[in-house]
């Protein structure tokens, strides 16, 4: 394997991306060494202006299909002339990343093109898997880490910030006409959804199965912790950062009375500080602590298809049939409307 060699002035636009397009992840960023922060930066990058050209479009439909020709170019070896697509493809080379990976972002994002609603949690997590585990599955492999636990945990993680970002967001993506909580549980909590989404209001029912959902992120985040020690030391800082973050965002929804839908919980740079430095201490003592069982413990059924490609090193892998079949449903629902 060789180090990804991509361009510095694609390296410094990927870097302007996330810092204003994900203040998160560039704090989680700073503790990683470069050797995996530059190609984490990369890799970021073309999955944010990826779900942004989709999430921010008016053909969505569309925009999904541009980023399935895209990612065929990237495989190539032949990216498209903007920096993500030409830093991802320098990632791809460099790190031999398994398509199968950001092919599943691709299925997610085909979802939500398609407005696709979950009726229980193993929905939001299929969903989650996609758009966020294939993320840290991706991470893995950037660490050189295709221990199938480490990755299984490293999709754990995926799936708990993936649930944080959708209770943060409740109210901003009903206003989009769009709703991530699982169906049965907003119906058990006396929620309607087209009710809710013709009017989104912060009631009780929305609450509880907001506060639902951060319980079910809390216990993954716990799962993923048990990952950590299994990576390069280097990298543990930026890994503990990254979960301690996002779990705060978590807890800004607890705090306001699991009220996303009124007010949209934000953490603040003295809050990231306090998380950094507690990731390095955690970091720093994780060689002396005994290892936790957990790392061991199988991978949720929803990720267990990237922790296999992820583990599968050089493995080249076609589209799935769901991929093709949702692919083609786009591409149909396109040609109606062009």
């Amino acid at each position: 394997m060789t180090r990804a060699m991509i361009a510095p002035a694609d390296m410094a636009a990927c870097r302007a991306a996330i810092r204003t397009g994900s203040l998160s992840f560039h704090a989680a960023s700073k503790l990683l060494p470069a050797r995996v922060r530059d190609p984490a930066l990369a890799l970021y990058a073309f999955c944010r202006v990826a779900d942004d050209e989709v999430d921010e479009g008016s053909d969505k439909a569309g925009a999904v299909l541009r980023l399935r020709d895209r990612l065929d170019l990237v495989y190539q070896g032949r990216p498209r002339d903007g920096y993500a697509d030409r830093a991802f493809a320098a990632v791809v080379e460099g790190f031999d990343m398994p398509r199968a990976l950001p092919e599943a972002l691709l299925e997610g994002l085909a979802w939500d093109a398609m407005g696709r609603r979950y009726d229980r949690l193993s929905g939001v997590l299929d969903y989650s898997a996609r758009v966020a585990a294939a993320v840290g599955a991706m991470m893995c492999v950037l660490m050189q880490v295709r221990s199938a636990d480490a990755l299984a945990r490293a999709c754990d993680l995926g799936l708990a910030m993936q649930l944080t970002n959708i209770a943060r967001d409740v109210g901003e993506d009903a206003r989009a006409g769009r709703v991530f909580l699982p169906l049965d549980w907003l119906r058990e909590d006396g929620v309607d959804p087209q009710v809710f989404l013709a009017a989104p209001q912060p009631c009780a029912g929305v609450r509880r199965t907001t506060r639902r959902l951060l319980r079910e992120a809390d216990r993954l985040y716990l799962r993923a912790e048990a990952g950590v020690p299994a990576l390069p030391f280097a990298c543990r800082p930026g890994i503990y950062a990254a979960r301690h973050i996002y779990a705060g965002i978590g807890a800004g929804v607890a705090r306001a009375g699991f009220d996303s839908v009124g007010q949209r919980a934000r953490t603040g740079r003295g809050q990231k500080l306090g998380w950094l430095m507690l990731s390095g201490l955690r970091a720093a003592i994780s060689p002396v602590l005994p290892r936790d069982a957990t790392l061991h413990a199988r991978p949720a059924p929803e990720v267990a298809f990237l922790v296999e490609a992820a583990a599968r090193k050089g493995a080249e892998r076609g589209r799935s049939e769901a991929l093709f079949e949702v692919l083609a449903q786009l591409e149909a629902r396109s040609r109606g409307m062009a």
